[in-house]
């Protein structure tokens, strides 16, 4: 039955079973191959019914095929055009300056001490008279 499907053939099949892991695409009265989830389009897909429904029509590669299983690998991905890879946004600002950005308001440790040693001195003299 597998007999006349090649690696690298494109054909068109219909969507006959949907399982998590991929789907059934009958590829004449006789052949089914499966789609696995991975293979369904470009990018991640969480749940491959928001993708195929059973009785759909596909454009399907095959991908290999095992004649002593009689299987078929299919992929719809591989009959699509590979979104274009976007751009990635510039950062706001480097992490070197949002560091320093993240301390205004505040008042440094080396202030801080100052202030303190001064406060101290205060309350020594104040006790003493």
């Amino acid at each position: 039955m597998t007999d006349k499907f090649e690696t690298g053939q494109v054909l068109e099949g219909k969507v006959t079973g949907i399982q998590p892991y991929g789907a059934f695409v009958a590829l004449d009265d006789e052949t089914q191959g499966l789609v696995h989830i991975s293979e369904v389009t470009h990018g991640y897909v969480k749940d491959i019914n928001d993708h195929l429904t059973v009785g759909d029509d596909v454009n399907v590669k095959v991908l290999n095929v095992d004649s002593e299983k009689n299987k078929v690998s299919l992929s719809i991905r591989a009959t699509e055009e590979a979104p274009k890879k976007q751009a990635k946004a510039p950062r706001s600002q480097p992490a070197v300056q949002q560091q320093q950005d993240s301390s205004a308001g505040f008042n440094t440790l080396k202030d801080k001490l100052e202030e303190w040693i001064e406060q101290s001195e205060e309350r020594e003299e104040t006790y003493k008279n």
